[in-house]
């Protein structure tokens, strides 16, 4: 008994009819003013067709759990980097600048 599966010609076929349909879907979004949508429906066809390739072409439909967990915890960290990038990129007007250096101040040093 082997271990992987074999998927039939025609699955790869439908995905490839299915991720060109969508590439020519995104780039008909694009020529349509969705106002602030037209980002979010880009990024909802670019994740579609994402699971798309991961699943089939990758063949983590397929793969053993401890696959599916790691692969899990690869976009949990790439999350988590991004989260932080983020926060720390949000934060940096929080403090205000520093006042500029004055030449009327006394001396602190004999």
């Amino acid at each position: 008994m082997s271990d992987y599966h074999i998927v039939p010609v025609r699955t790869y076929l439908y995905t490839f009819v299915a991720l060109l349909f969508l590439a020519g879907l995104t780039t008909a979004v694009a020529f349509v003013d969705l106002g602030r949508f037209n980002t979010v429906i880009a990024m909802g066809i670019a994740l579609v067709k994402m699971i798309l390739v991961l699943l089939i072409f990758m063949h983590l439909r397929y793969s053993a759990k401890l696959v599916r967990v790691v692969f899990i915890a690869g976009f949990f960290w790439l999350a988590l980097l991004i989260g932080l990038t983020m926060t720390d990129y949000g934060s940096r007007s929080w403090i205000p600048d520093p006042a500029p250096w004055s030449t009327s101040a006394r001396p602190t040093h004999p």
